[in-house]
């Protein structure tokens, strides 16, 4: 805390005594800048847990995809699988839907920053005595935790879509979750760290999210694309997310072995770079990498003056 103290001096010349103010700003520390960390963290999730009306609605259009959409695909699946008749659509897409649950939390999450320097609170951020470093750290891991629960929450959908509820699964698909939802919360910081007008923050997200999510795979396999179109899905991040989930959900499905290795070949493909197969380590391991790399334009971004 800032302290301050008064010396009493005399004025030249007029015998009057004058008042000098001393003030000392505490020096910046890692302490400190753990607890900005912190604090900006917890005021994200205060505001989320305040606004019970954006958790409703942000899971309103994955809620839609999965069982309106997959439902009416499920028959034009099981046709071009002769192997798999019985096997239903909504299970494949159910990761591309779980990834969509987080990605339009994730990126909107950041609107926020846009919102407070419209009104000036940014500005009395920016002021603490803490590194900008820490505010936007703050921003993305409270983004990223209010991402995950979303996620979290339609997880619990997943008997719907006959995926198991096997333990290690569901592990390790929020793990798989936590990690796209930092990398995109990432994205939408880095994107609002130099838009002044929420207008245009919004108008640009809803111009990028959609392509992101069609790209990524979530609604179709990733094999026998044009050229032009398999250069696009290798760009997207998401791509390297959905399909580790859907590797893992597959996995864990009981069925025989020949309708397995059906479902694998047609719906399951495995990411490749001109030919050679991607492992699921190095998918995730883009993730991070893009997340990390992204926070990191965002902090430079936001260590220019205001």
């Amino acid at each position: 805390m800032a302290t301050q103290t008064t010396e009493p001096t005399t004025a030249a010349g007029a015998g009057a005594v004058v008042e000098r103010i001393r003030v000392s700003v505490p020096d910046r520390g890692l302490k400190h800048d753990f607890r900005a960390i912190s604090i900006v963290w917890r005021r994200e999730l205060i505001r989320f847990r305040t606004d019970r009306l954006r958790a409703i609605t942000s899971l309103v259009q994955p809620f839609l995809f999965l069982f309106i959409l997959g439902t009416g695909l499920s028959r034009l699946a099981g046709s071009n699988l002769p192997h798999a008749a019985n096997f239903d659509f909504k299970t494949f897409i159910f990761p591309g839907v779980l990834a969509m649950s987080v990605l339009f939390t994730a990126i909107f999450s950041a609107a926020s920053i846009v919102w407070d320097r419209e009104f000036g609170f940014l500005r009395e951020i920016l002021v603490a005595p803490v590194s900008r470093g820490a505010i936007v750290i703050g921003k993305c891991l409270g983004g990223a935790t209010i991402a995950t629960f979303q996620g979290v929450i339609f997880l619990c959908l997943a008997w719907f879509a006959h995926v198991p509820y096997d333990p290690l699964l569901i592990l390790g698909l929020i793990g798989m979750l936590l990690l796209l939802s930092f990398t995109l919360t990432a994205f939408g910081v880095m994107m609002a760290a130099r838009i002044r007008q929420f207008q245009a923050f919004m108008a640009l997200t809803q111009m990028l999210v959609m392509p992101l999510f069609f790209l990524s795979g979530a609604l179709y396999p990733l094999n026998g694309l044009p050229a032009w179109l398999t250069v696009l899905t290798r760009l997207d991040p998401l791509t390297y997310v959905v399909g580790p989930m859907r590797h893992l959900v597959f996995s864990h499905l009981s069925v025989p072995a020949p309708v397995a290795a059906a479902i694998n070949a047609h719906l399951a493909p495995a990411i490749t770079w001109v030919g050679w197969p991607v492992p699921l380590w190095l998918s995730l391991g883009i993730v991070g990498i893009m997340g990390l790399g992204m926070m990191s334009i965002a902090i430079a971004e936001f260590a220019k003056t205001e």
